[in-house]
Parts: structure tokens; sequence; C-alpha cells
């Protein structure tokens, strides 16, 4: 299992268009994808899961992955976050 915190930076936070783009991001691998916030834990293969997160603008957030392809997918999403879904 690989498993990274990160800090939403882009301003409006993980809303509709984010969300997808993890989605896609994430149904791109094999292994199991994974978002906390607190004590909340959603499939990050659910765009519906990611939207009631409610992870605003400073949110920190818990990816987690688990599989045969768990570097790769980490990676993929972590360049999302940085890149700030290409929104600013």
């Amino acid at each position: 299992m690989t498993e990274r915190k990160i800090t939403i930076t882009n301003r409006a936070g993980i809303h509709a268009r984010p969300a997808a783009l993890l989605v896609e991001a994430s149904k791109d691998f094999k292994c199991s994808v994974y978002f906390e916030k607190g004590r909340d834990r959603i499939n990050g293969k659910s765009i519906m899961g990611l939207l009631t997160l409610g992870a605003a603008y400073g949110t920190e957030l818990r990816i987690l992955t688990d599989g045969e392809d768990e570097e790769k997918a980490m990676e993929k999403l972590i360049r999302l976050f940085e890149s700030k879904f290409e929104e600013e």
C-alpha cells in the first residue's frame, strides 16, 4: 500500500471537474484508490464519493493506493493535485 498526504491548493477545492479528473485517472489503474478526509474514507473511483467529501481549499487529504500498479497511480494523482487540476 502506498500512502501520501496532500493539501488542496486550488481555490475551488474538489468540485465536479476535479472530481471527474480524479475518477478518470483512478480508473486507468487496476489498484484500489482511496481518499481520506478525517475519518471518512471514500473510493477514488466514485465521483459521488469524492463530491461528498466536501474537500475545500486548504483541506488535507490522504491518498491511498493498493495493488499491482499503486506507485504509478499515486504519481498520476499527485500530478493532478500539484497542477491544481489545470484550473489556475
